[in-house]
């Protein structure tokens, strides 16, 4: 799956928590709505300046987010509903996302658990998302879906 059609999968499937996404769908749209920050956080910080105020005798900048705000509200719920699609390639259910709430560990294990392949041929939670069927040979007996069907290495 390329970068703009991870985008554009991840925004028609906007609340979509059933189903599975491949690594590439994941991986390109935490790209896209990383750079997509920076990128605004940059835009904010020219456009509606920085303010420095001092406080307590400690010196405090503060940049208003205007425009990283909205970004990141319009990319919370696709971000959330394709990382539990990711959890359910992993044949894992979507409640495992509670996981990132434990600091440090529970991050590392959710970034581990997106960055394995997931499960070969359908499991619970449908279908292969790159096609594979559970004997490995393609996509025979796969649902029609909009998410492409491609052959693994």
């Amino acid at each position: 799956m390329t970068f703009s059609e991870s985008v554009r999968t991840c925004f028609s499937k906007y609340v979509t928590f059933s189903g599975r996404a491949a690594r590439s769908e994941f991986w390109w749209f935490a790209l896209f709505v990383f750079g997509g920050q920076i990128a605004l956080s940059i835009v904010d910080s020219v456009v509606f300046g920085t303010t420095t105020t001092t406080e307590y005798g400690f010196e405090a900048s503060t940049e208003t987010p205007i425009l990283s705000g909205i970004f990141a509200l319009a990319t919370f719920l696709p971000m959330v509903s394709v990382a539990v699609r990711r959890l359910h390639d992993r044949d894992k259910s979507g409640w495992w996302y509670w996981l990132g709430l434990i600091p440090v560990v529970g991050i590392i294990i959710l970034i581990v658990w997106f960055a394995t392949e997931g499960t070969r041929g359908a499991n619970r939670f449908g279908p292969d998302p790159l096609g594979g069927g559970d004997d490995y040979g393609g996509g025979a007996g796969l649902t029609a879906s909009s998410v492409p069907n491609v052959p693994r290495d």
